[in-house]
């Protein structure tokens, strides 16, 4: 196949890049800069320029690009830059793929857990209503900015990452240096469900979709059995060898990451992925356990 993929240089993108070309794949690359070669198209995402005629007869699209959530405090400037970043930037390509005389079968547009917002217990499925916070918000508009592509008749799919579990980058790479030190713990309370999946199971679904022509909208990209933070981070002082017994109380989360603490770190989302399990998806990690042993040690 020949596959477009834009945020190739994140953690997924390179992960899923790498996956594709070694079994034979062709992967094009939607960069941000001038093209240094013919994998690789440039675009500009907050005007919509691309070149479609370099966009015509591909057999799919992945689209990973946006602005990091997870750095920086949310001052008004990062929230616009995280929700034009998503929302613009997918009208423009969902929008140019829509004008193609020859557009792809598939568009596979990235989305995340944040749709729900913070719901405590209740268990979540691909039905459940959206939350009503910044990020749902974001999360929301980020999906129905996939329109032009849908109303074009392509096969478009909503993937919702959960959080992704790598030693080398997102999450657990931030969390890792506190633990092997012995100073890490639940945050808040750590009743917050945390909804997880490996790096490896969120390629392995990427493809796996992509081959499923029966498969579309939203898609929860997460492992089978979500933990509790305090589970979580017990497991992870296991696994490590290391006490995971000093916990950081909430008001010094929000003391020092302000409104993004309570979007990331304390609120719960208790995902089921329904429709991979529904299509049979075989996760290779589905215990918080298992996963970190295989990614960690």
């Amino acid at each position: 196949m020949k596959i477009l993929i834009s945020g190739s240089s994140g953690l997924v993108g390179q992960a899923l890049s790498r996956s594709l070309a070694t079994d034979g794949h062709t992967v094009i690359r939607l960069v941000r800069k001038a093209s240094a070669n013919q994998n690789e198209i440039e675009w500009r995402p907050e005007s919509g320029a691309v070149d479609s005629s370099q966009l015509e007869a591909l057999d799919a699209v992945v689209h990973l690009a946006g602005e990091s959530i997870a750095s920086g405090r949310w001052t008004d400037q990062k929230k616009q830059r995280i929700f034009d970043s998503r929302v613009k930037g997918t009208f423009a390509l969902s929008k140019a793929l829509a004008l193609l005389n020859e557009p792809p079968k598939t568009f596979l547009c990235a989305s995340a857990i944040g749709y729900y917002g913070d719901r405590k217990d209740e268990i979540l499925s691909e039905s459940s209503a959206p939350g009503n916070d910044f990020l749902a918000t974001v999360c929301v508009q980020w999906e129905k900015a996939t329109g032009p592509a849908v109303e074009k008749g392509i096969r478009t799919i909503c993937t919702r990452f959960g959080i992704i579990l790598d030693k080398k980058g997102g999450a657990l790479a931030r969390m890792l240096p506190p633990f092997r030190m012995g100073i890490g713990g639940r945050v808040g309370d750590g009743k917050q469900w945390m909804s997880w999946i490996g790096l490896d199971d969120v390629v392995s679904a990427l493809r796996f979709v992509l081959n499923k022509p029966d498969i579309s909208g939203p898609v929860n990209f997460v492992a089978p059995n979500p933990v509790t933070n305090e589970a979580f981070t017990r497991a992870l002082g296991r696994t490590l060898g290391k006490p995971s017994l000093i916990p950081i109380p909430a008001f010094g989360v929000r003391l020092a990451f302000g409104e993004m603490a309570d979007a990331l770190l304390l609120s719960s989302q208790r995902v089921d992925p329904v429709k991979l399990k529904e299509a049979e998806f075989e996760f290779r990690l589905t215990t918080i356990e298992e996963a970190l042993r295989r990614i960690l040690v």
